[in-house]
């Protein structure tokens, strides 16, 4: 059975998903209250594996790539943020 996609995740055919974040946060000195991520490819994945660094670190450099915004600002999103952008990222794999 294919578990329901949650309301505040929109993948699109273009290859991409507007993430609706639980709150809005400062990214870049902008106030957001979504993301866009974009379908990961396997280039991404090569570039992310050969980073150093925690498995945290790489998920974090890579999230951001994705999403178009810097890594600082993906370490100052609460986790409820954080883990929308996991989930997010799984879709791209299921």
């Amino acid at each position: 059975m294919t578990e329901k996609t949650p309301d505040y995740l929109a993948y699109s055919e273009a290859g991409h998903c507007d993430i609706t974040l639980p709150r809005p946060v400062q990214l870049s000195g902008v106030e957001q209250t979504t993301l866009r991520m974009r379908e990961p490819t396997v280039e991404d994945q090569i570039v992310a594996s050969e980073l150093r660094g925690s498995d945290a670190h790489k998920e974090v450099t890579m999230f951001a790539n994705l999403c178009e915004i810097s890594p600082d600002d993906i370490r100052r999103m609460p986790m409820k943020a954080w883990r929308r952008l996991q989930e997010a990222y799984q879709g791209f794999l299921d």
